[in-house]
């Protein structure tokens, strides 16, 4: 049983399985988020099929695996693992990983567990993506945990201790592996890096050093690399409103469009890489270092580690060229690559409809995408240099 403290924010209990999968099937929304990401769905059935799961694991298996396994069929070129044989199967970790989507970077990391014979981990979520009850009652019955966010300065300092205890717990008590975004959102330049508040927020709870309580959560950063992001005109589409207004905000809608577009869009190659446990390197950082000073060398480690995790697509090289009107990487590509990249940048920005665009605007929505493909390799690169 949860402890008291966690359970406004931790994944149900299997107590409270039943009741939950329950109620999702009631929710018209609910029905029509199955029928839009399963259009041949026997729903009737498929309600049948779930109130006989009775526990997270088992609706993990039975009811997840097969849908992320369509998923993968359906919307990619295959998606691989690297560096999982170095998990130990007797310590859970916590996966810290760049965040390129919003709902499939953690499951398709635990379908990468599952196929290498892990358990799953359990997952971080903010609250501002549970525009609907279902919605958060759906992912606690699938293993994940609430991140609270724009909360006042009290109520965020105590949310923050919440978290960090309740991360924890799953390492400490549960042995359970987490996961969680090195960011608050993901990097819409996909220049990946690791927020220092984050690393602040996980050393809140544990009896020793700041250094020591970060140790305890056996941080394992992994590189999550998209050969297409689904979503590249839509970020490009919101840098253009921006622009044009600096006070635009997205609305619930567009979050569920990025959504769906995510879940939904052609993402080609998709490659998972495990790098070291940071406790090795954290144990060697300098005694001298001041708190703010640890917090950045931290953040600089698991930075490193995931930018040399990196698969590097042709796009990613196309990309960097075309912006350093270089040929540099001309033989990580050929001709016929180049204008299949191009058709698809050109197809992806014919999919923005903000009305009235300059031929100016497009030129700077199609900079913006090709920046997101090429930041990847602009870090791999400073990475191994720096190593």
């Amino acid at each position: 049983m949860t402890p008291q403290e966690y359970q406004d924010i931790a994944p149900y209990d299997s107590e409270l399985f039943a009741e939950k999968i329950n109620d999702i099937i009631k929710e018209p929304g609910f029905e029509h988020a199955v029928r839009y990401v399963m259009p041949d769905v026997d729903y009737p059935v498929f309600c049948q099929q779930l109130l006989a799961v009775k526990a997270p694991d088992e609706f993990q298996i039975k009811v997840m695996l097969p849908f992320l396994e369509m998923l993968v069929k359906k919307t990619t070129s295959g998606v691989f693992a690297r560096g999982f044989e170095t998990l130990n199967h007797d310590r859970a970790v916590t996966f810290m990983t760049n965040h390129r989507d919003i709902v499939l970077d953690a499951s398709f990391l635990n379908l990468c567990l599952i196929k290498a014979g892990f358990p799953t981990s359990e997952i971080a979520i903010g609250n501002n993506l549970l525009i609907f009850s279902w919605i958060e009652d759906l992912v606690r019955i699938n293993k994940s945990f609430i991140v609270k966010r724009n909360l006042k300065l009290t109520k965020a300092l105590e949310a923050a201790k919440q978290l960090s205890g309740y991360m924890h717990y799953c390492i400490d008590d549960k042995h359970v592996s987490t996961w969680i975004a090195q960011r608050e959102g993901r990097a819409k330049d996909s220049n990946d890096l690791t927020q220092e508040s984050l690393l602040k927020m996980l050393s809140l709870s544990g009896s020793g050093s700041a250094v020591e309580n970060i140790k305890s959560l056996n941080i394992t950063p992994t590189s999550i690399s998209y050969e297409y992001d689904p979503c590249d005109y839509l970020k490009a589409a919101e840098y253009l409103n921006r622009r044009r207004d600096p006070d635009f905000h997205k609305s619930e809608h567009d979050d569920l469009l990025s959504m769906e577009t995510g879940i939904l869009g052609f993402k080609g190659r998709v490659y998972f890489t495990v790098g070291e446990c940071i406790n090795d390197k954290l144990d060697r950082l300098s005694p001298d270092l001041d708190r703010q000073a640890i917090f950045h060398e931290i953040a600089s480690i698991i930075d490193n580690t995931i930018h040399r995790g990196y698969y590097l697509f042709p796009c990613n090289y196309i990309a960097y060229d075309y912006l350093e009107k270089s040929r540099q990487f001309a033989d990580k590509y050929t001709d016929e690559d180049v204008k299949d990249f191009r058709r698809y940048i050109d197809g992806q920005l014919d999919k923005v409809t903000i009305p009235d665009i300059t031929e100016e605007e497009r030129q700077y929505m199609k900079n913006m995408v090709l920046g997101m493909y090429a930041f990847p390799l602009h870090n791999s690169l400073a990475a191994v240099a720096a190593k």
